[in-house]
């Protein structure tokens, strides 16, 4: 086979970026596609060249592989690396590119069918002598037949989709009367997802480790493991925090989860990177969860703590050569732990985050990696996936990564749309995480129903951001300003005057004077407490304070409509100068305004106006980011007002209906 001389990344985001990477450093052309809400974006960018596959939903673009196999012939490219998700385990896809006299960067089209269909991956994980979680696995589909196969399994079970992965088209059943349910939105969600609804059944393990081997297999009968990843910290069955290596592992447990990753891989022929995948019990014993037959998003864990590039290997394995590294070669030195960085609303359950980048801030420093595929200026699209980048620190031992994680994750700073970073600073302190101790329970019995809830802001807050606001506004003064010296800033002919910001809050509007005391010096004033604020520094969004003598580094963003966005190393929040007014149309509509909580598309409507509803029903189905989001009723009421209809695409904090509490009589 001939070398590869020219790639094309069926991908977007981090992930194409993380690949190009490698290519242009082993000397091969690339080449980018995108769609038209991805025109700007850094992989498009970094590509030595880029074509257009269509418009924004990926069904129309990145989904629609004789787009992506005509893209790769015009374009001159040898072979097609398909990154994770989208195509990445399209057996269709990988058979059309092998036919179409491309290389695909990845393993057989009839590994990616078998492990990428659960139900198929477990009969023959089972015929190989894998261990597997009792269940059922078999083909017939009906929702009578699930339910009663159900019926024969212990509660709680897990009702999951036989093809695609990341936690979408599964969920947990704890009780009987929940099965017909969950099999109806877990079919639902696979069939948007994966264009496949088929289901398997699982009894759940409870509080287990989510452990995964790293594997590689060439075409010249060389199978090896690179160590395993713990992916325990999960939320909605989405990984959360990564890391390498599992911290409870033994040198004998790792050698026998390693050897049962190979054996899996040997038995559908498997060639290039794929990982398997294990449920750990508290007991040492473990289970054949899946096989992903692509790159995983975690695995810069993996490539720190084996000096390893995963990339480089899969293109040498895929042009042919033999491995460059046998198992006895395989060593791990040190730990590395990764945190995706999600935009997403943590005061609004995570929701997904939209809207312009208007700063993107990522940490550097020693053992920091960051994988992203964002910019200032770009923006974070509705139709894909809310994950945005990666943040990773490798360190001689786990507590090093860990305190080097944090320290990246504190200077690290997305301002626009809303975001996880808080949630990781808060995860990674936690004394389980922090002791090593931390399983798939670990969010759930840490945070509990309530979830974790980010910190208020405080009148130091406000006090920060008054000064911050000022600083802004006398700079901007003085660029427009002639012949007029610094030292004249925040100075009047009757001594230094003060300013006052009025904030909004939920309770009442919290005031802030600022006094001027010398230059770049202020004394900053909230009902009877203050702050001696120092600015000791600041370039274009950032600005570098001392409070009260202690030193704090802000990174910001000022709107037009009087929003400032502050993200401190342990804080983000964004506070709102009263001068401006109120937007929107404040309580017009009454407490019963249904909201869209997201972008997307409406699949389901489930009422009708005049309706009675009681508080908890389900009013509508909100598809966004490829999963699926129930509305339900805040109060009981009738249905008074109803907007939308099922197909409509709404935007973030649309009017989707109306409940009129005072129409249900008493």
């Amino acid at each position: 086979m001939k070398p590869i001389e020219s790639l094309l990344v069926a991908n977007r985001g981090e992930i194409a970026v993380r690949v190009m990477k490698t290519a242009q450093r082993m000397g091969i052309r690339t080449i980018a596609v995108y769609s038209d809400a991805d025109a700007h974006s850094p992989h498009v960018q970094m590509a030595d060249e880029a074509v257009c596959l269509g418009a924004a939903p990926a069904a129309e673009s990145y989904l629609i592989g004789s787009k992506v196999i005509e893209a790769a012939k015009s374009s001159g490219a040898d072979a097609i690396h398909p990154g994770y998700g989208f195509l990445s385990e399209n057996a269709t896809f990988a058979a059309d590119v092998e036919a179409a006299g491309l290389i695909f960067v990845g393993p057989p089209a009839n590994a990616i069918e078998v492990m990428g269909d659960k139900a198929k991956a477990k009969r023959q994980m089972i015929k190989a002598g894998v261990p597997c979680i009792p269940g059922y696995e078999g083909e017939a589909q009906s929702v009578e037949e699930l339910l009663s196969h159900a019926q024969a399994l212990e509660l709680p079970l897990m009702v999951k989709a036989a093809a695609g992965g990341g936690g979408k088209g599964m969920r947990l059943v704890e009780r009987s009367e929940d099965l017909p349910d969950a099999i109806r939105l877990a079919r639902s969600e696979a069939t948007n997802a994966f264009g496949n609804g088929d289901l398997i059944l699982e009894k759940a393990v409870l509080r287990p480790r989510h452990v995964e081997i790293q594997v590689f297999a060439d075409a010249h009968g060389n199978t090896i493991h690179l160590g395993e990843r713990d992916c325990s910290v999960q939320r909605r069955h989405q990984k959360v925090i990564e890391e390498a290596p599992c911290p409870v592992l033994t040198s004998e447990l790792r050698e026998a989860m390693g050897l049962a990753a190979v054996e899996a891989a040997r038995a559908v022929q498997y060639q290039g990177a794929g990982t398997v995948e294990f449920l750990l019990d508290d007991q040492g014993g473990f289970y054949f969860l899946e096989m992903n037959t692509r790159l995983q998003v975690e695995h810069p864990v993996t490539e720190l703590v084996t000096n390893t590039d995963l990339v480089e290997m899969q293109i040498r394995v895929a042009q042919g050569e033999v491995l460059p590294i046998a198992q006895e070669d395989v060593t791990i030195s040190g730990h590395a732990i990764e945190v995706r960085l999600y935009a997403e609303d943590p005061d609004n359950q995570f929701l997904p985050s939209t809207g312009p980048i208007d700063l993107w801030a990522p940490a550097s420093g020693e053992g920091v990696r960051i994988d992203a595929g964002i910019a200032t200026g770009g923006e974070v699209s509705p139709y894909y996936d809310p994950m945005v980048a990666k943040v990773i620190a490798y360190g001689a031992d786990r507590q090093q990564a860990r305190l080097r994680l944090r320290k990246a994750l504190q200077s690290t700073a997305l301002l626009g749309p809303r975001t996880n970073r808080e949630f990781l600073l808060d995860a990674l302190a936690q004394s389980d995480f922090a002791n090593g101790l931390a399983t798939t329970a670990f969010i759930g019995e840490v945070y509990g129903d309530e979830g974790y809830k980010p910190e208020p802001v405080s009148a130091e807050d406000f006090a920060i951001a008054a000064v911050v606001e000022f600083q802004a506004q006398m700079q901007q003064a003085f660029a427009r300003s002639y012949m007029v010296s610094e030292e004249l800033l925040g100075w009047s002919g009757a001594g230094h005057a003060h300013h006052d910001f009025v904030y909004a809050s939920d309770d009442e509007p919290i005031r802030v004077r600022v006094n001027p005391m010398a230059r770049d010096q202020f004394e900053a004033h909230v009902g009877q407490e203050s702050w001696a604020i120092q600015c000791c520094e600041a370039d274009a969004g950032r600005i570098m304070l001392l409070v009260n003598g202690q030193r704090l580094v802000v990174q910001f963003h000022i709107y037009e409509d009087g929003r400032v966005t502050l993200c401190l190393p342990d804080k983000s929040f964004t506070v709102r100068d009263e001068k401006f007014g109120t937007s929107g149309d404040g309580d017009a509509l009454g407490g019963g305004a249904i909201r869209a909580p997201m972008h997307g598309i409406l699949t389901q409507v489930m009422v009708e106006e005049g309706q009675i509803v009681t508080k908890g029903a389900n009013l509508a189905v909100l598809e966004a980011m490829k999963m699926e989001h129930q509305i339900v009723a805040p109060i009981d009421g009738q249905i008074g007002q109803l907007d939308a209809v099922p197909g409509d695409q709404v935007a973030a904090d649309q009017v989707i209906l109306v409940i009129d509490a005072e129409a249900v009589p008493d």
